[in-house]
C-alpha cells in the first residue's frame, strides 16, 4: 500500500476517524492500532505479518529476560548476545542469504572448486531492515537501564506502527513508547505542519524524483552507452537529486501522517547537500541511521576514545556496515568503504588542524611569558581532544563564514554524488561502465538534456538551500487561515499533483532496503 494512491486514502481516512475516536479509551485504541497496522503491512503480503508477531513477541521475551536479572550479572550480556544473534539471524536470512551464498560459490570457483550450494529465491519483507534496528535498540536500551520493558501490546504498537513500518524513521523506542502513556489531545495536533509535510513530501516524490528516474537517471544507469557525456553526468546529479527526494518525502509523509495521529517522529533529513564535510553531510541525511549507528555500534566499538588508529578503525566498520545494511551486494560495501576513507582522512585533517593550533598557542603563551617576565608558560594539554589551556585564545580553524563554505559544499557534493554511482549500480561492471561513459562523449548533448531534467535538478538541490525559517513562516501562515480556505488551498494543490505528476504510482526507493 503506497502513500499516494487512493487505496492508501481511503485507509488513512478510517484509521484517522478511529484513532480520535477510540484514543480516549486506551483499552480499545492500542488494539485498533495494532490491528490496522498490521492491515497496513499484510496489503502488500500477509504472510509477513506473522513475522511482525514473531518479532515482538521474541524480543519482548528477551528485554524481560534481560531486566530481571540483576545489574552486572554475567547473563545478562548473555541474553543480550542472544538477542542480537537471534535478530541479526532473521534478517540475515531473508536479506543476505543469496549473497553470502552467491559470493562464497564465486570465492570457491576461483580457487578451482566447483560448490553447489542452494540458492532460494527467498522473499524479502517490506522494511526488515528499519524494523531490526527498531526492535535492537529497545532491547539494548533496556539492558543498559535506560529503558524499562513495556507491555507486550505497547511493544508491539511500537514494532508495527504504520506510517514509519516501511522505510523509517528509525525511532527508538524511548521515543514513541512514552507517547502512547496516555490519549493525546487533538486540538493540540500541529495540523499546519502535518499537511505542509506531507504536501511537500508529495511534491518531492511525484514532481521530482519520479520525473528525473523516468526521464534521465532510469536510462542513464541501464544503458550508459546510448547516452552523451553531458546526459551521463545528469543522470548521475540526478540520481543523487532523486533520491534525497525520493526518501527524504516518503520521511515528511511519515511524520506528517503520525502528526494527524498524534505522534511525534524525529526528523530524518536537514539538507543534507549543504554539507561542509562528509561527516556533516551524515550528521544531516537519515539522521536516525546515522545516531543509530553512532550510539549502538561506532561508541560501542570505542569511537575515538582509544587512539588514532582504532578510531580510524571503527570508523571503517561501521561505515562499511551500514553499506551492508542498505543493500546485499558489494556495490553497497564499497560504498560504506568510500564513506569509511573519506571520514578517516577527514579525522586527520581536523587533528593535524589542532596540533598546528594548539603549536600557535604555545608560541604565543612563550612570547607572551617573555614580555610579562614569566619564567615558564604553562603547560597546554596534549592528545587528540583535549582542551585548550583557559588563558589561550579560541581556535579559529572552525569559524568559518559562509562564503568560506563554498568549495568545500562542492567538494562534498562531488564525492557524495560519485559514492551514488555504486550505491545506485547493480554491479561494478555497471558502475565503471558508467564512469567511463564520462570520458567518451562530449561532442553531443543528447535529447536527455531538458529544460526539465535541468529544473528538477536545480530545484532538488536549491531547496535545502532555502532558510529554515521561510519554511516556518510558512506553516504559519498556512495555521492562521480559515479551515475551509486550507481546504480549499490543498484540494488544488492535491489537484494539480495528480495533473502534473506521474500516471501510476511508483514504489519508493527505500523500500527494498
Amino acid at each position: 500500500m503506497l502513500f499516494p494512491t487512493i487505496t492508501f486514502a481511503v485507509f488513512f481516512l478510517l484509521a484517522f476517524v478511529g484513532n480520535w475516536l477510540l484514543m480516549p479509551r486506551q483499552r480499545a485504541w492500542k488494539p485498533f492500532m495494532l490491528i490496522i497496522s498490521l492491515v497496513f503491512y499484510g496489503w502488500w503480503d500477509w504472510r509477513f505479518v506473522l513475522l511482525l508477531a514473531l518479532s515482538a513477541v521474541a524480543n519482548q521475551f528477551f528485554a524481560r529476560w534481560i531486566d530481571g536479572m540483576r545489574p552486572g550479572a554475567a547473563g545478562r550480556k548473555w541474553a543480550l548476545a542472544a538477542a542480537v544473534a537471534a535478530n541479526l539471524g532473521v534478517l540475515g536470512w531473508f536479506k543476505y542469504y543469496g549473497f553470502f551464498v552467491t559470493s562464497a560459490v564465486n570465492a570457491l570457483d576461483t580457487l578451482g572448486l566447483n560448490a553447489d550450494l542452494p540458492l532460494l529465491r527467498i522473499v524479502l519483507p517490506l522494511g526488515i531492515s528499519f524494523l531490526t534496528f527498531r526492535v535492537l535498540s529497545y532491547v539494548i536500551d533496556v539492558y543498559r537501564g535506560t529503558l524499562r520493558p513495556a507491555s507486550l501490546l505497547d511493544f508491539s504498537v511500537y514494532v508495527a506502527f504504520f506510517p514509519y513500518l516501511a522505510a523509517g524513521p528509525i525511532a527508538r523506542a524511548s521515543e514513541f513508547l512514552p507517547q502512547l502513556n496516555g490519549p493525546r489531545d487533538p486540538r493540540s495536533v500541529d495540523t499546519s505542519r502535518a499537511f505542509f509535510l506531507i504536501f511537500g513530501g508529495l511534491i518531492k516524490k511525484m514532481l521530482i524524483a519520479d520525473y528525473l528516474a523516468t526521464h534521465i537517471v532510469n536510462g542513464v544507469f541501464t544503458t550508459p552507452g546510448q547516452y552523451s557525456s553531458l546526459e551521463v553526468l545528469l543522470g548521475i546529479i540526478g540520481y543523487a537529486v532523486q533520491i534525497y527526494c525520493d526518501f527524504s518525502a516518503y520521511a515528511d509523509i511519515a511524520i506528517g501522517i503520525s502528526l494527524l495521529l498524534g505522534f511525534e517522529l524525529p526528523d530524518n533529513f536537514n539538507a543534507p547537500y549543504t554539507a561542509t564535510s562528509v561527516q556533516d553531510f551524515w550528521r544531516r541525511w537519515h539522521m536516525t541511521l546515522s545516531r543509530w549507528l553512532r550510539d549502538y555500534l561506532y561508541i560501542p566499538l570505542g569511537g575515538n576514545r582509544k587512539g588514532r588508529t582504532r578510531t580510524s578503525v571503527n570508523l571503517m566498520l561501521t561505515m562499511v556496515l551500514g553499506g551492508l545494511w542498505h543493500g546485499a551486494g558489494w556495490t553497497f560495501i564499497f560504498w560504506g568503504f568510500l564513506y569509511g576513507g573519506a571520514m578517516i582522512v577527514e579525522h586527520a585533517r581536523v587533528d593535524k588542524r589542532k596540533q598546528r593550533a594548539r603549536m600557535i598557542q604555545r608560541q604565543r603563551l612563550e612570547l607572551a611569558a617573555a614580555f610579562d617576565g614569566i619564567v615558564e608558560a604553562p603547560p597546554l594539554p596534549e592528545g587528540p581532544g583535549a582542551a585548550p589551556a583557559a588563558a589561550a585564545p579560541p581556535l579559529e580553524y572552525d569559524r568559518r563564514p559562509w562564503h568560506g563554505a563554498v568549495w568545500p559544499r562542492i567538494g562534498v557534493f562531488a564525492f557524495v554524488t560519485f559514492a551514488w554511482i555504486f550505491f545506485r549500480s547493480d554491479s561494478f561492471g555497471a558502475a565503471t561502465s558508467v564512469i567511463a561513459r564520462l570520458f567518451q562523449s562530449w561532442g553531443t548533448i543528447g535529447a536527455a538534456v531538458t529544460p526539465g531534467v535541468f529544473l528538477a535538478i536545480a530545484v532538488g538541490i536549491g531547496v535545502q538551500y532555502v532558510p529554515r525559517s521561510i519554511w516556518q513562516r510558512g506553516e504559519a501562515g498556512l495555521s492562521v487561515l480559515n479551515p475551509v480556505v486550507q481546504g480549499l488551498i490543498l484540494a488544488v494543490g492535491f489537484m494539480l499533483l495528480d495533473i502534473l505528476g506521474p500516471v501510476g504510482p511508483a514504489t519508493f526507493l527505500y523500500f527494498k532496503f
